[in-house]
């Protein structure tokens, strides 16, 4: 390893995932952007895990130094940002649908719609094709 790379525990590509999107509260954000399609600091907020507004702020702000939340200001609204994945962020997509199937095949009081999973099961890439296309619309509305 070089020296720059002293942080990281190991070459390994799990270790290195985990040490970006390892915590409860970074998944949840990104699911949010994903599924929610939210955008804005408040929004996150009122999601039903109850994230504190400093662990938000700060996992807001890895995601973003590390590329894979944008951050801009809301053109109708000066005090606002909005947030939005980039493209190393809609990558996770098929990580996320790939949780959701293994939570929900694993947890009995999964909130999860049988429809929603078994389309995952069913059809992966076209969904991954449909979720990708929906973020892609909110980044670059027309």
């Amino acid at each position: 390893m070089t020296r720059k790379d002293k942080t990281r525990r190991s070459g390994c590509p799990i270790s290195f995932a985990l040490d970006i999107l390892g915590d409860k509260w970074t998944l949840l954000v990104v699911r949010d952007l994903v599924f929610a399609g939210k955008r804005h600091f408040r929004d996150f907020l009122n999601s039903p895990e109850g994230i504190a507004s400093n662990i938000l702020a700060s996992r807001l702000r890895s995601l973003e130094a590390r590329g894979i939340v944008s951050r801009r200001p809301d053109p109708e609204s000066a005090r606002k940002v909005i947030y939005a994945l980039r493209p190393k962020g809609i990558a996770l997509v098929p990580l996320l649908l790939e949780l959701i199937r293994w939570g929900a095949a694993h947890d009995p009081k999964t909130a999860a719609p049988e429809d929603f999973i078994r389309r995952i099961v069913r059809d992966r890439e076209g969904m991954i094709a449909e979720i990708t296309a929906a973020i892609e619309k909110r980044r670059h509305p027309s």
